[in-house]
């Protein structure tokens, strides 16, 4: 897509580039998780997979209903999220897994953050254009990102004591 020529186009790109960096964190955070210790980090991620799932079909859906053309757009952000992920926490990983698994969710809660950043931005873009279904959904996503990250964070807690 070239420059967008409306908001309706920037809401479209926007959750394309969601779409991509979700499909780019999927594989990151599968990896990460084949990589943690805790068994409670493990479920964690393994739940995120799920729901990182459930909103890229959320944002498929309101792409198609707005018109627009139902593929990603390559989110280089996300890219460089990924790839500082997994060179902390699988590459470079340390041999212990408790300080691995530090690394782990700080990787984790970077690329959510992302998510968060995006979603909301998406919804408000919803909601200026009068889509406001549209910006029930995203700020739904944006609701269970957050209630993730809240566990995250409480997880971190717990593993960086157990590191310490």
């Amino acid at each position: 897509m070239g420059a967008p020529g409306n908001l309706k186009e920037v809401y479209l790109d926007e959750m394309q580039d969601l779409w991509s960096a979700n499909d780019q964190m999927v594989r990151a955070v599968q990896q990460l998780g084949g990589k943690a210790s805790d068994p409670k980090l493990k479920q964690m991620l393994e739940q995120a997979v799920g729901g990182i799932q459930k909103h890229t079909d959320a944002l498929k859906s309101l792409i198609q209903a707005n018109g627009g053309e139902t593929k990603p757009e390559h989110c280089k952000g996300m890219e460089g999220l990924v790839a500082e992920a997994l060179k902390h926490g699988v590459q470079e990983a340390s041999g212990d897994g408790r300080l691995r698994d530090c690394a782990i969710l700080a990787q984790y809660q970077r690329m959510t953050h992302y998510g968060l950043a995006g979603f909301g931005t998406a919804a408000a873009y919803a909601k200026a254009l009068g889509r406001q279904d549209d910006a029930a959904k995203l700020k739904q996503a944006v609701s269970e990102i957050y209630k993730g990250d809240e566990i995250a964070s409480q997880l971190a807690e717990t593993v960086e004591k157990a590191a310490a």
